[in-house]
């Protein structure tokens, strides 16, 4: 049977614990019987490294054999679940290079999702290269035509590239398959690079390596989680899986703060002997929100499938239908999402009597509307209080187009940080206390549905999707167009000029 160890009591930083003692889920392959590590652990030696006792015992069971000579893992792979900053690189690197100067011919794949990240492992593995022990068994590296690659004298060889550049496919007679970044790892990759270790020539199998950390609800992640659910339910047989994290109600209500030390050295094996306190706090400094450190630098996973709670009640909002307002003030907000695909541009109408009515005007992809939507909001720019354009990429852009287009610079607003927040808490008051009206269309109501509240450190909170397929720039985009609305009354010129144009940008994007 497979086996499962959980720990969740503060480690002493003093002390050298076992694999056992780290991880909070180890699910253990059955049938094993020895070990290929003391081979690579052996070369790895000779190449100038050593281990903590939980990186033997890592290592131990990633190349643990059953009695036929077979890796226990080779069916259903070694899954790690494991933050930043605790060298999942380093162990794995290790014994994916000593591997291939033990084995002629050893073909390997490490792939990630994003360039970025697959560029900087090939960096970390070519000056590992370059070390006078390890060199006499490299016989080239190559950089050219972004073709990555580490080839050794035995005919070995460890090819890198990015999933997001469809790298991985095509290939054949693959023994060891590394999927970093696994949180980003989409059922059409494995289809396209799994087949490729059916014809391995390794004697003891194919390795396939998962290493990432828990993945945010906007994460392709699926698979990855599936191998976890795998492993906690007792299913995992052939396969290995190592989770380490922290606390799972860390930063929740009754439960230790994301601050707390001790709940570190929980989540991160490596934590201070080996990764300093530096550069725990660099992460936590750089880190975009508290739910992104719990995940990546803790480890803890989100409940997949849970749907956390919109900032906005659905049913609050339904209840506020109401009709176009026949005057008053005119402002637009504009979204684009954080990965530059996407935007959706509203308008806000603050009428002489009644609540504030909002509607989006068009959403979709950036790529199909932009030239469109900066020709329509020029049109409209003089008649309106103001457009507030927010978006990294392609917010300054837009500006920049509108700017030529006669626009003046007045009318248009980037706000801050502070500002979107105070515009995501001013609609959620105008919902709350009924000032606000709006049409009930479709895809504006599946955005309010969709967007869970995200706080970000002390500076404020911002919406976030609570699923993988919704889209917050609809919502995100009516508190930025509520934010342009000067704050006196009146009729202005911006409700003529929009009964006239209709209203709406049309099939713009």
């Amino acid at each position: 049977m497979a086996t499962t160890t959980k720990s969740s009591t503060p480690r002493p930083s003093d002390t050298k614990p076992r694999l056992s003692e780290v991880a909070r889920h180890l699910v253990i392959p059955k049938g094993i019987v020895s070990t290929g590590w003391p081979a690579v652990e052996t070369r790895c030696s000779e190449f100038g490294d050593t281990f903590d006792e939980w990186q033997r015992g890592l290592g131990q069971l990633v190349l643990a054999k059953r009695a036929d000579g077979t890796y226990a893992s080779t069916i259903e792979g070694v899954v790690l679940s494991i933050p930043r900053q605790v060298a999942k690189t380093f162990i794995v690197g290790r014994i994916v290079f000593a591997l291939c100067t033990l084995f002629p011919g050893l073909k390997v794949l490490w792939t990630a999702h994003r360039t970025r990240t697959a560029t900087n492992t090939f960096k970390a593995l070519q000056g590992f290269a370059k070390r006078k022990a390890v060199a006499k068994y490299v016989a080239s590296v190559r950089v050219a035509n972004g073709e990555q690659e580490i080839t050794f004298t035995n005919g070995s060889v460890i090819m890198f590239g990015a999933r997001e550049q469809g790298f991985g496919r095509g290939f054949d007679e693959v023994d060891i398959e590394v999927f970093d970044e696994a949180q980003i790892l989409t059922e059409r990759a494995l289809e396209d690079m799994v087949a490729a270790t059916n014809q391995t020539r390794h004697p003891h199998g194919a390795l396939l390596f998962y290493m990432g950390t828990p993945p945010r609800p906007i994460d392709p992640g699926e698979a990855f989680a599936a191998k976890r659910s795998t492993a906690l339910a007792g299913e995992l047989v052939d396969g290995l899986y190592v989770e380490t994290s922290a606390a799972p109600n860390v930063g929740r209500k009754g439960g230790p703060s994301l601050d707390d030390h001790d709940e570190w050295g929980v989540a991160n094996p490596s934590f201070p002997n080996r990764t300093p306190l530096q550069s725990m706090l660099r992460l936590r400094k750089n880190l975009p929100s508290n739910d992104a450190w719990r995940r990546e630098a803790l480890g803890v996973w989100d409940v997949r499938g849970q749907v956390e709670p919109p900032a906005i009640d659905p049913d609050d909002w339904d209840a506020l239908r109401g009709t176009t307002p026949p005057d008053g003030r005119v402002a637009y907000g504009m979204k684009f999402s954080p990965d530059g695909h996407y935007m959706a541009l509203a308008v806000a109408r603050r009428p002489d009597d009644g609540p504030v009515f909002v509607e989006v005007l068009d959403s979709g992809l950036v790529s199909v509307g932009l030239a469109q939507v900066t020709t329509w909001l020029a049109e409209r720019a003089r008649s309106c209080d103001a457009i507030v354009i927010d978006g990294k990429g392609y917010a300054g852009t837009l500006t920049e187009r509108l700017i030529a287009e006669g626009v003046p610079a007045r009318k248009i607003t980037a706000p801050s940080w502070p500002n979107i927040v105070t515009a995501n808490t001013a609609l959620v008051e105008l919902v709350r206390d009924g000032g606000l009206a709006h049409s009930g269309q479709e895809g504006l109501q599946l955005s309010v549905a969709g967007a869970a509240r995200e706080e970000r450190g002390r500076t404020g909170w911002g919406f976030r999707p609570n699923a993988p397929d919704v889209d917050v720039t609809p919502v995100e985009a009516v508190a930025l167009a509520i934010s342009g609305l000067k704050t006196s009354k009146g009729s202005g010129r911006g409700a003529q000029s929009n009964r006239a144009s209709g209203g709406r940008v049309g099939s713009v994007m």
